[in-house]
């Protein structure tokens, strides 16, 4: 089965709007097939990277959005997520958030082992100072 676009959600960097993000991810999910393990596993990974991006972009540039991709991946749901810096076009303009490294690698760390607890295929790409991360995630229907 060849990889397909579902669907792409755009939220502001915001905790308030992963609910979102795990809502889109479970109606795809159960579009798919998932069984409701299956569809709680996704939930958590989804809910674990916007965290972390939204974490990330606060610190970064003091806010931005969150770019989701959800797509068809050899009988799964793969879903990328990429934290992106403010428009030009924002009104509001935020500060970034100072905080310790050591605390930012102990809790990157601890975030990825969730994630990779919940699907079946993970791979983070970060770049500290810039703010860029980018989390691939997939879950197949068979585990």
């Amino acid at each position: 089965m060849e990889p397909s676009s579902l669907a792409e959600l755009r939220i502001p960097a915001d905790f308030g709007f992963i609910s979102l993000a795990r809502r889109v991810a479970s109606t795809l999910g159960s579009q798919l097939g998932f069984t409701l393990e299956g569809l709680d596993e996704l939930n958590i990974a989804v809910a674990e990277a916007c965290g972390c991006a939204i974490a990330e972009a606060q610190q970064a540039w003091g806010g931005g959005e969150l770019k989701l991709a959800f797509s068809t991946a050899q009988g799964g749901l793969a879903v990328d997520v990429e934290g992106l810096p403010p428009s030009q076009t924002q009104i509001r303009r935020l500060a970034p958030q100072p905080r310790p490294a050591a605390r930012d690698e102990e809790m990157r760390r601890l975030a990825d082992e969730v994630i990779r607890c919940f699907v079946d295929d993970f791979r983070p790409s970060i770049e500290p100072g810039v703010g860029r991360l980018r989390f691939r995630m997939v879950k197949y229907l068979i585990g």
